[in-house]
């Protein structure tokens, strides 16, 4: 395992993160297996561990709580806020008033008396940025915060964000959270360059688009027991079925184009799939969410791998650099992209 600066904190991380987003109803209900696949990851060498409140309703910040009893000194430990976790109206988003409740909330299912790191699991984008920041920066200044992260932001957010925080004289996000992938490079053209320019870290989520760069999807075969595209008696996820997805084909055709680039690498597609994200030197840690230990030990053997330009050259023959894979969403609900806001009144 090797270990990078988060940005210009001086922490260092582990260039893999345990992503917690399986340990729970939605993923793992076993606490005690989700617990051993928490104490692997730190003897792998492993020091950053990212959960977030609405991950199983909390019940993955309770899991990975429990987990650290003991270890917690040895962690970089994040959560996130932002989305609803009830029916009362303003119990989610960046309002002070919701933020002040998340993180207590967050504190008592972890467990511990401070978070390392905060992220703002989406924008907010009808609460004042700066009152978001502000109260960020109170959460700072009491110790109950150590630093704060943006998730899914658009670089111009990203950069609204920065100079905010310097006209204020507060807390700053020291690190993006944004999806990348083979199949999610869109982040490339001016997300992760904005990070860079800013001395932020940067953790991409989903990184294996979902399952689909582990080659468990296959043209004309069933989708495995337990995935997210399972039969819905089989799986958490709704029963969504891949072919339901219109971009399916094109996306199979990728993954048979990749397999055959992996295996002339002498490479799993998982493998070649991560390290491609840590080739991209704005990266600070991938965020890795196994559900079963055999998962976490594919995932932990893939850390210290490295491309060949030769490979990376033929990856982008696939699919290009700055592009997305066809049905790919980013999430961050910009509402410059309604249509009642990008067409002029009559």
């Amino acid at each position: 395992m090797q270990y990078r600066k988060l940005g210009r904190t001086g922490v260092e991380v582990s260039t893999q993160c345990l992503g917690a987003m399986m340990f729970g109803s939605v993923g793992n209900p076993d606490h005690e297996d989700s617990a051993r696949i928490v104490h692997r990851a730190l003897d792998a060498g492993i020091n950053f561990v990212d959960t977030a409140d609405m991950y199983s309703a909390g019940e993955s910040e309770e899991i990975v709580g429990r987990a650290l009893k003991g270890r917690r000194d040895d962690v970089v430990l994040a959560s996130k806020f932002f989305f609803p976790l009830g029916d009362e109206r303003n119990a989610r988003g960046g309002s002070r008033r919701y933020i002040v409740r998340a993180v207590e909330a967050s504190l008592r299912r972890l467990g511990t008396d401070h978070i390392d790191l905060y992220q703002m699991h989406r924008p907010d984008w009808d609460t004042d940025l700066e009152e978001t920041l502000d109260a960020l920066t109170d959460l700072v200044r009491q110790g109950k915060v150590r630093y704060i992260g943006s998730s899914t932001f658009p670089a111009d957010l990203m950069v609204e964000a920065q100079w905010a925080a310097a006209r204020r004289g507060g807390a700053r996000f020291v690190c993006e959270q944004p999806q990348y992938s083979i199949f999610a490079r869109s982040t490339e053209v001016a997300v992760l360059p904005t990070a860079q320019r800013h001395g932020m870290g940067v953790i991409p989520w989903s990184p294996l688009a979902g399952g689909w760069l582990t080659g468990k999807y296959r043209r004309d075969e069933a989708a495995p027991a337990g995935s997210r595209f399972a039969p819905a008696e089989d799986s958490n996820w709704k029963g969504r079925t891949v072919d339901a997805d219109p971009s399916a084909p094109q996306r199979y055709d990728a993954v048979e184009r990749l397999t055959k680039i992996a295996d002339e690498a002498g490479l799993s597609l998982t493998h070649m799939a991560l390290a491609f994200v840590g080739e991209h030197p704005a990266i600070t840690s991938t965020i890795i969410g196994p559900k079963t230990m055999a998962q976490l030990d594919d995932l932990l053997a893939a850390a210290d791998v490295r491309l060949d330009p030769a490979v990376l050259d033929a990856i982008d023959e696939v699919v290009p650099p700055g592009t997305d894979m066809a049905g790919i969403k980013h999430l961050v609900g910009n509402p410059s992209l309604d249509a009642g806001n990008r067409r002029r009144a009559r």
